[in-house]
């Protein structure tokens, strides 16, 4: 059953609404060259960089994405004091339409992915992040400036990386505060415990992320759909969207009246 014409009208309902995004802020570095010869040090190939450009990833590609889609947003985050947190700043003000609040921790790197191109080949990605759950008392801030800003926004949207922003009781505190107010929240899930995500109106894992967190297969749209209500039951979620790359994705609700919705993939 596909429903593709009323999702592409959904989509274009976002534009002027304002929606709120928490999680997790990352810089993506990308640096583009030609290899021409292997290494005499060791058996790699050799990289002469052309280029070098960067973008927000992880949660800040989420609000790129949204503010592509015509709508506005509220970006709470955290980043280090450093020149990666002060890059990424200046990317997330070059973004029309996005209000900020990203917290500056002393001493927490920023998380930094850098991939390195050759052609259409990519070589190798470098990490540098920190993975430890931020401070109490900036988890306490950051809830209190998402919480205000839900007035104002017509969802929360948690995009959860696993990078230490997103603590059980952090989540717990911001779904309790979205539904309390009549928010639907919207999560990106991360891990296999998805009861961290109890109470939200619905999450968006892909097809591989829905296998570990239920443990079940995926390998046929029944499967996917027995894994998603697995997923429901146990992680008291009210919906679960299944994102299957090229594929199309499937919506399965906790309503066990309601068909489940295949979306097919286009090309565009």
């Amino acid at each position: 059953m596909t429903h593709d014409s009323d999702l592409a009208a959904k989509v274009d309902s976002l534009s002027g609404v304002r929606l709120l995004c928490v999680g997790d802020a990352m810089l993506d570095r990308f640096v583009y060259g030609t290899v021409d010869r292997i290494s005499p040090e060791a058996p790699v190939p050799v990289l002469r960089i052309q280029r070098e450009t960067a973008m927000l990833g992880g949660a800040g590609n989420v609000v790129r994405n949204l503010v592509a889609l015509g709508a506005e947003a509220c970006f709470v985050s955290v980043i280090g004091r450093d020149a990666a947190g002060r890059e990424l700043t200046g990317l997330v003000a070059e973004e029309v339409g996005v209000e900020s609040h990203l917290l500056t921790i002393p001493g927490r790197e920023t998380t930094i992915k850098v991939r390195y191109v050759a052609g259409a080949q990519q070589l190798l990605r470098a990490d540098r992040e920190n993975v430890d759950a931020i401070d109490p008392g900036v988890e306490e801030d950051l809830i209190s400036r998402a919480v205000a800003d839900m007035e104002q926004s017509s969802a929360l949207v948690l995009s959860d990386y696993g990078k230490g922003l997103l603590s059980k009781a952090g989540l717990s505190q911001l779904i309790g505060a979205a539904r309390s107010k009549g928010r639907p929240v919207i999560v990106d899930p991360k891990g296999s415990d998805y009861g961290r995500y109890q109470g939200a109106t619905v999450i968006t894992p892909n097809r591989r992320e829905l296998s570990e967190a239920s443990g079940m297969p995926v390998n046929s749209p029944d499967a996917i759909v027995a894994a998603a209500r697995h997923i429901i039951e146990t992680a008291g979620v009210e919906s679960v969207l299944v994102t299957r790359s090229q594929d199309g994705m499937t919506y399965v609700s906790a309503d066990r009246q309601a068909e489940p919705l295949h979306f097919e993939a286009a090309a565009r």
